[in-house]
């Protein structure tokens, strides 16, 4: 994830890289009540009622490989009912972050691109010698919330057709106003 610095973090808590690379850093996080509250209104939630994580940053090749855990307990509208209802969310994620100019960087000068559904992700790449890890909790909070979520129990029911028309029906319709 490249540090966009156009934009304060809604919620930061950074390492560098060269703090990795002489230990692992294990960090454990716990949003605000003010920052939970930004992280909601950003994420188009109604509300976050918790925010925790614990994140395990360590050296890999160049950069840094993050893997984390993080519990959510957020409050969302129904699609279907328009109901607020809680959710409680757990997720675990990794991630690998490269220094700009690193050998393991994914090249940008490739026309074309193979993705493979079952490989590694390709790194970040950082714009910084800094590691932003609140921002990767909040992306991949961002990244388990279902964007048309569902209360338990609601169901979809369909509007009941009115009487199917079809368009000899119309025709019919219109040859009667024609014989009158």
């Amino acid at each position: 994830m490249a540090e966009d610095l156009s934009r304060a973090p809604l919620w930061s808590r950074k390492v560098t890289l060269a703090d990795v690379s002489r230990a692992p850093q294990i960090i454990a996080l716990e949003a605000d009540a003010a920052t939970r509250m930004a992280i909601a209104r950003d994420l188009d939630i109604e509300r976050l009622d918790l925010l925790t994580a614990r994140v395990t940053v360590r050296p890999w090749l160049d950069g840094a490989e993050i893997d984390g855990e993080l519990k959510a307990e957020v409050t969302l509208l129904c699609s279907l009912s328009g109901e607020p209802f809680e959710q409680l969310i757990t997720a675990r994620f990794a991630v690998r972050a490269v220094p700009e100019g690193s050998d393991a960087a994914p090249s940008t000068d490739q026309l074309e691109v193979d993705i493979d559904p079952e490989g590694d992700d390709p790194p970040d790449v950082l714009e910084t010698d800094r590691i932003d890890v609140a921002a990767y909790v909040v992306e991949h909070l961002a990244l388990e919330i279902d964007p048309f979520p569902r209360k338990p129990g609601a169901v979809f029911e369909p509007v009941a057709d009115q009487a199917e028309i079809s368009p000899f029906s119309v025709l019919r319709n219109l040859r009667g106003k024609d014989a009158e």
